[in-house]
């Protein structure tokens, strides 16, 4: 007796199956989410599509592009090399903990990360002179002293003075926490990261003039403004996706163009959304994790202060902004790969996104190490290191205190109680 053909609806769900097969020997071994099944389109393999897109492109450059210009020969062939390798990373890479927009868009924003890792590498290796006219080379508008800036000069509270010290900036601290906010999803570390960055301008006003600001600029334009405004706004954001209802439908189950215009623009915003309840008194891997991810956090935002100053980049210049934007788009999916370690004792290892971010912060650290040779001359005021010799040894003390002391202090049934509410906090996270 024959086999009757599949049906239509039967093949599409076959396909589908297959693609989610496929899928699951590529998805990051941390997080098990399935593929968006409301646009079935966008999940089916693209492979020969994105190589002939490639292809096309390099055609078009050898055809019409003018070879007698070796300048713009080298940028378009860095251009097609950067080109190659984030179309063969979407292709090859496993995907990371997010599937929206799409998960390619995750796998090329990760190569990104790479390729910006390489050019770290290669940037350690040369001289402070040769990374500035590396600069040059993708503007010859860069290369030159920069002149030296400070907000610090008349520290008088008058409405003049804080008018005066207005400018993009403000808009720019206030964009910066919002961003800070979508990737710490917790108010109270937000705050605390606030605070510590305007000690830390006090502390490195030594050796970037542009720390040299008036009391007023540092906690009220600031702390109280720019900061608060970012924040608040970065955390309403947060609490609209943790109590949305996320019930997806197909494109095609939608009757109306309104409908299907409206679920188009969806696919930009999360599929599901994850609270970030860090609890560092919780145990002492919690509160070391919590203390190095809010170091990582001063270091990113450390970092790009100084390369700009060492490699003579104006802070408006279109690669500051490049880098900012980049490394936004790095910590989203870190933070909560991040997250998933610290949080869930079941996780062994962290994820690909996170390594790498937290490697490319280390080797930006070290460049600034390299090049900051004989340039900060000036010892760090003795105030500035009191302060923080006495900030260590409190956080310290206090895990000395929470963590080995008050357990031994305790009454016996007393812990029992603390681990099993501990128990329980990790099956609710």
């Amino acid at each position: 007796m024959a086999t009757p053909e599949p049906t239509l609806h039967q093949r599409r769900a076959l396909a589908a199956a297959a693609v989610a097969a496929e899928r699951s020997h590529r998805l990051s071994p941390m997080f098990h989410e399935s593929s968006d099944p409301t646009l079935e389109f966008f999940y089916h393999p693209r492979t020969l599509s994105a190589l002939a897109a490639l292809v096309a492109g390099f055609l078009y450059v050898a055809l019409f592009v003018d070879p007698s210009n070796d300048m713009l020969n080298t940028k378009w062939g860095l251009t097609a090399l950067c080109s190659v390798f984030v179309v063969v990373s979407v292709v090859l890479f496993r995907d990371g903990p997010f599937i929206r927009p799409h998960p390619a868009f995750w796998r090329a924003v990760l190569a990104l990360n790479v390729l910006y890792e390489m050019s770290l590498v290669f940037l350690l290796f040369q001289s402070k002179q040769t990374g500035r006219q590396i600069m040059a080379f993708f503007d010859p508008a860069l290369g030159v002293v920069l002149p030296e800036r400070s907000y610090g000069e008349n520290c008088a509270l008058t409405w003049s003075n804080i008018r005066g010290g207005i400018d993009i900036f403000v808009l720019a601290h206030s964009v910066g926490w919002f961003g800070k906010a979508l990737i710490v999803r917790n108010h109270t570390m937000c705050w605390i990261l606030s605070i510590t960055f305007e000690l830390l301008e006090y502390s490195l006003a030594h050796q970037l003039p542009n720390f040299h600001e008036c009391w007023w600029d540092h906690w009220i334009l600031d702390v109280l403004l720019c900061n608060w405004l970012g924040i608040y706004v970065g955390m309403k954001w947060c609490e609209h996706f943790k109590v949305k209802t996320y019930t997806w439908h197909g494109i095609r189950e939608i009757p109306s163009i309104r409908g299907k215009i409206t679920r188009a623009g969806a696919q930009f915003t999360p599929h599901s959304w994850t609270s970030y309840h860090w609890a560092p008194t919780r145990r002492f891997k919690s509160f070391v994790g919590f203390i190095l991810f809010a170091v990582l956090l001063m270091l990113a935002e450390l970092n790009v202060f100084y390369l700009k100053s060492l490699l003579w980049i104006p802070p408006e210049h279109p690669l500051v902004i490049a880098r900012l934007s980049l490394l936004f788009l790095f910590a989203l999916p870190s933070a909560r790969e991040y997250y998933e370690y610290y949080s869930n004792p079941r996780c062994k290892r962290i994820g690909a996104h996170c390594w790498l971010l937290i490697a490319t912060l280390l080797t930006e650290l070290l460049i600034v190490v390299k090049f900051a040779r004989h340039e900060f001359t000036e010892p760090a005021p003795r105030p500035v290191v009191f302060f923080w010799s006495a900030v260590a040894a409190l956080l310290a003390a206090f895990s000395l205190w929470q963590f080995v002391l008050l357990p031994r202090l305790r009454p016996p049934h007393s812990q029992q109680q603390q681990q099993q509410q501990q128990q329980q906090r990790l099956k609710t996270d």
